[in-house]
């Protein structure tokens, strides 16, 4: 049997009701036309104060892909994922602030994270945040390109890299590793230097502070062996979620409006070349570099494992992990569980209405992604067929 073809391991943990329900909504998203109404009708703002909505989308793809509204309900599933060796990592979903007591209270929300992933190491192995959690895109960019920033911006500036260094520190002080998610190309130069600097200063004894690659980006397997020439010389360790990417048609999007190089690999085949290149230059340099393979591609979770065991690397080992987002890919990520392999999920949560952008990408992508949704289908309905027989 191929690795990740076992369903009795990767759906042990859901009940028949379970399981129906989530064929019920794979189906759904399955359907481009559903999707794209449902797409429209939650970007409305009342949408969510619609008398029964709210509980429709709890029961069914907030359920699906989201911990829960707090980090209690979070902690109550990523308890019941551990019991299947499968680690958990909250992430805070809420997108769009503007304002610096948002940001504020994000940076607040982290702090908080990281103290419980201090009291529950075993569910939850990393603490994560996306930059722009903690200042405006613009500034970012702005910065990246070495643009004039008034006074005011340049204040505004300065409160981002003091949030960035006091969650980085504090990670630090209580042995939580954080990863740093990468987002749009205009604005990842300058989180790239922030990130950087505080491997530098946090990460002299091992990986602390993880920065994300995005490899639908051409350059970035060429910003990975760079870094790591620079760490080498310079003594600390790096370490790298690493991921396909999702930002591809807004990047290509605004190339072309703007007209300047589409950063974007040419097709897909290349961005699956550089995934699976980046896997074996870190495999290989491991001494160094930490891995965190985030990941729904069957192929490239299998190629990893069998590059560990050509390296000799055991399947526990403490610097390489796989991830899936909660709700998808339980085959693969349930079956590594099993073999003793390190894995987490991304445990999304918030309120309901806040996280309504994180869910709509859920659905679209699973739409977008070819073979996606059917490949779930297609197990969910392998699992109750197997069952049915040994009922």
């Amino acid at each position: 049997m191929p690795l990740f073809d076992d369903t009795q391991t990767a759906f042990e943990s859901k009940s028949d009701k379970d399981l129906k329900k989530a064929h019920f909504l794979f189906k759904m998203i399955a359907n481009p036309f559903l999707t794209k109404v449902g797409t429209v009708m939650f970007k409305l703002p009342f949408a969510t104060e619609i008398p029964l909505v709210k509980p429709m989308i709890r029961r069914t793809i907030y359920k699906q892909f989201v911990g829960g509204e707090t980090t209690a309900e979070c902690l109550k599933v990523a308890k019941e994922l551990s019991k299947y060796g499968v680690g958990s990592i909250m992430d805070y979903s809420v997108e769009g602030q503007e304002h610096e007591e948002e940001f504020d209270s994000v940076k607040n929300e982290i702090l908080c994270l990281i103290d419980i992933a201090n009291k529950n190491p075993v569910e939850f192995p990393f603490v994560v945040f996306k930059p722009t959690g903690f200042g405006r895109i613009d500034l970012f960019e702005k910065v990246g390109k070495k643009l004039p920033m008034t006074e005011e911006e340049k204040l505004s500036w300065k409160k981002i890299c003091d949030r960035f260094e006091e969650v980085c520190k504090k990670g630090f002080e209580a042995d939580v590793t954080m990863m740093v998610d990468a987002e749009e190309s205009w604005m990842q130069d300058s989180a790239d230097n922030l990130v950087d600097e505080m491997m530098q200063k946090y990460n002299k004894e091992r990986c602390v502070v993880c920065n994300t690659l995005q490899m639908y980006r051409h350059d970035r397997l060429d910003y990975l062996k760079n870094i790591y020439q620079k760490a080498e010389a310079e003594n600390y360790f790096i370490g790298f979620k690493v991921v396909r990417g999702a930002y591809m048609e807004k990047e290509r999007a605004r190339a072309e409006v703007e007209n300047y190089p589409s950063p974007i690999q040419p097709d897909k085949a290349a961005t699956d070349r550089d995934y699976d290149a980046a896997l074996k230059f870190i495999v290989e340099h491991n001494h160094r570099i930490s891995l965190f393979a985030g990941t729904h591609n069957e192929h490239s979770s299998e190629l990893l494992t069998k590059l560990m065991k050509d390296n000799g690397i055991e399947n526990g080992y403490h610097k390489i992990w796989f991830g899936q987002l909660f709700g998808m890919s339980d085959n693969i990520s349930f079956k590594l569980g099993n073999l003793g392999y390190n894995i987490a999920k991304y445990l999304p949560y918030g309120p309901i209405k806040e996280v309504m952008p994180y869910l709509i990408r859920r659905a679209q992508e699973n739409t977008s992604v070819a073979g996606q949704t059917g490949r779930e289908l297609s197990l969910i309905e392998k699992e109750i067929k197997r069952r049915k027989q040994n009922a």
